[in-house]
């Protein structure tokens, strides 16, 4: 059997090592590994990229576009990072949205995979807009709940190991509202202004709850995104009483929209994994379509 090369950069992050372990299961590809104290080694990862028919840059936005200058052009690369989610000539990492979505990442060499708060406000936001439900002038007011892994290594550490009475509490963050999500939730769901945008991180390893208030009949609006999502990967579900918790989705690789409220007013809550949906279990997912391997081999279903 043919066997896609693929390498990580930055297979040391908390992207990246989750990554790893996931695909070194699997028997359809191989990875191209560098011993983590050669990580840095600019030589060695020359040498991996050259080889890879499929690069992760699982970086920081200044060593992602510093390593695009390395990648030939006919190497297929798909970017964790921020620093290349709305820039021309790379497309948007999210299949569910449509079948041109999914199209265009099939045949992609350049992909950016979405962030994790992003995808929720985009999975909530981008039907509605598209279908006029919502103007693309409205301004939407979003929360975004998180487990500290979506802090990476550094936050990982203080929640375990360096763990204060402040910490046991949720915290807000992003208070300047400028979140670096804020530009791909703007231009994929064709908003005219950017949202009003505040995350929250709490004292659980991983899961997200991202929610979108809106007027409207809420039974309305769980018809229309059963209709509107394939269920393979996004579920849509309605609760109107008891309690939605932000880690029910943890390790797994799909999205449930939760639509509750009355006839009056709507609440829509994404609720995921952000490192399953919202940051590895995408990667692998978008790699798979840009392989031509079955979109979901590999996923936590």
């Amino acid at each position: 059997m043919n066997r896609s090369k693929i390498y990580i950069d930055g297979q040391y992050g908390t992207t990246g090592l989750e990554i790893f372990d996931r695909l070194k299961q699997r028997d359809d590809i191989e990875l191209l590994i560098i011993p983590e104290h050669k990580r840095h080694d600019h030589f060695i990862r020359q040498e991996c990229m050259a080889q890879a028919d499929l690069i992760f840059l699982c970086l920081p936005d200044s060593a992602s576009i510093e390593a695009m200058n390395w990648i030939p052009d006919n190497t297929k690369v798909i970017d964790a990072s921020t620093a290349h989610r709305t820039k021309e000539g790379w497309d948007y990492g999210f299949p569910e949205l449509s079948p041109p979505h999914k199209e265009a990442i099939a045949s992609s060499y350049r992909v950016a995979n979405p962030g994790c708060h992003a995808t929720g406000f985009i999975s909530v936001v981008y039907p509605l807009v598209q279908k006029g439900i919502v103007s693309s002038s409205s301004l939407i007011r979003c929360t975004s709940l998180t487990g500290y892994s979506g802090g990476g290594k550094k936050m990982i550490e203080e929640y375990q190991t360096h763990k204060t009475e402040l910490l046991q509490a949720p915290r807000l963050y992003g208070l300047s509202l400028e979140h670096k999500h804020l530009k791909e939730m703007k231009q994929i769901c064709h908003l005219n202004r950017e949202p009003l945008f505040v995350p929250i991180v709490n004292d659980y390893y991983r899961g997200m709850l991202t929610s979108v208030m809106l007027e409207g009949n809420a039974r309305e609006i769980y018809s229309f995104y059963q209709s509107f999502y394939p269920q393979d990967t996004v579920r849509v579900l309605f609760q109107d009483e008891g309690y939605l918790s932000a880690n029910s989705m943890k390790d797994k690789d799909t999205l449930e929209i939760v639509v509750s409220g009355n006839d009056r007013q709507v609440l829509v809550s994404a609720v995921f994994d952000n490192l399953g949906k919202g940051a590895c279990g995408a990667a692998i997912q978008n790699m798979n379509l840009m392989l031509g391997i079955q979109e979901t081999k590999g996923l936590r279903l």
